[in-house]
């Protein structure tokens, strides 16, 4: 199994679960393509269990009773049964509870896996008697690894460059489900090009890479919005198109971003500056005017008169911000910047260390980062110009930053 060391190495919660013996209930929550599935084989095979696969998608009561009589056939062998059902959030409330009675009498051991959050879409009864555990999407060392496996065992007939490898690792996008499938289109297209050796320009040129990993309405959607919004109140302009863009990037209606927008103007700057308010209805109604790409960010003041003092500066940052977010992976929102509006996210730790910048000196968190976490060096995207109010902005960031760097001395 590759990756989820937080949960499989040495000492970590399923490690220990393994080397104890101790079968229990769980619920697999994570993105596509990380090993759902796959973890639920190995503890099957682990505990010598038979292992019943139902998707939420196909079955319906029929296919649960049968996976029932199956169990009770096992028990009576001495066996065990692990009962797995893919895509759970699925099922209605009716269907989960259907599972509640054969978990309790331990007749079968119960797996869910989910993208979804389990707290709104899995049962409180079913919830409260499975351990939840988190995956994570594999970062570029363990895509790289597994990259080398399936060329090493998948006798495609083809090498890859180094700098193809590191084009198909970006590609993948942190799933390894995905990893694969390129690698076996690229194998077809290697074959019916006659090419042996790949490089970066034939898997740029083979491979159409599809949208990062954006879910409109499931969590990441609600992650990535509360990081923008922590962003904003955060005073972080950087952090702020970093989030907008990664949103665009995926799909988000700017619509609703601007709806956003024009909340955190009114909620988090209020009068301490009117005009916030004016420039997010002015943007929203730019766009309607417009439409995308020309009125696709809401940063963009509207024109002004002739006169008025000129600077590109907002253009340009956030051009570089969707250059960056176009290279660069799905990287995940910190645990911090998180809502936590239910008990498992809380117990997660969503939102523990999150500090409101309302209640902190000057209404700034200094030393706060609102990137995410394997970005150790944050870009910095707007570069203020000494022209017209923008000068005044420059001062104020200028001040900011001075505030970040007593804060980590400290």
């Amino acid at each position: 199994m590759i990756g989820q060391r937080h949960l499989l190495g040495p000492g970590m919660p399923l490690r220990l679960t393994f080397d104890a013996g101790r079968l229990h209930s769980m619920i697999l929550w994570g993105p596509p393509g990380v090993g759902k599935t796959t973890l639920a084989r190995l503890t099957a095979h682990h505990f010598d269990a038979d292992f019943i696969q139902i998707s939420a998608v196909l079955a319906g009561v029929k296919e649960i009773r049968e996976s029932v009589e199956r169990a009770r056939m096992n028990q009576g062998q001495g066996r065990r049964t692990i009962l797995f059902v893919d895509e759970v959030h699925r099922f209605n409330k009716a269907q989960q509870d259907a599972f509640l009675p054969h978990v309790e009498s331990g007749l079968v051991t119960f797996i869910g896996a989910t993208t979804e959050n389990p707290s709104f879409e899995v049962v409180g009864a079913l919830l409260s008697r499975a351990q939840v555990y988190v995956l994570n999407s594999l970062d570029e060392v363990e895509l790289a690894t597994l990259l080398q496996r399936v060329l090493e065992k998948g006798d495609l007939g083809l090498t890859l460059a180094p700098e193809a490898e590191k084009l198909l690792v970006a590609y993948a996008d942190g799933d390894a489900r995905r990893l694969i499938n390129l690698v076996e289109q690229l194998g077809s297209a290697a074959r019916t090009s006659g090419i042996v050796v790949a490089d970066a320009e034939f898997v740029a040129s083979a491979l159409s890479p599809s949208l990062r990993r954006f879910d409109k309405g499931g969590e990441a959607f609600y992650d990535q919005i509360s990081a923008l919004h922590k962003s904003v109140r955060g005073s972080d302009p950087d952090a702020s198109l970093y989030w907008f863009t990664r949103m665009l990037d995926g799909g988000a209606d700017p619509r609703y971003l601007a709806r956003r927008i024009l909340r955190m103007a009114w909620e988090d700057i209020g009068l301490a500056d009117p005009r916030a308010a004016e420039i997010a209805l002015n943007a929203a109604d730019t766009y309607e005017r417009l439409g995308s790409p020309r009125a696709n960010w809401p940063w963009r003041r509207r024109f002004s008169t002739a006169c008025a003092p000129k600077s590109n500066a907002g253009y340009l940052a956030y051009n570089q911000a969707r250059s960056f977010v176009k290279e660069d992976s799905s990287r995940a929102v910190p645990v911090h910047l998180r809502n936590a509006p239910t008990r498992l996210m809380k117990e997660l730790g969503y939102g523990r260390e999150y500090r409101y910048a309302h209640d902190e000196p000057e209404a700034y968190a200094a030393g706060e980062t609102y990137f995410p976490d394997e970005i150790a060096k944050p870009p910095m995207f707007y570069r203020p110009t000494p022209r017209g109010l923008e000068g005044k902005i420059a001062e104020k960031l200028a001040h900011l930053k001075e505030l970040d760097r007593a804060a980590r001395k400290k």
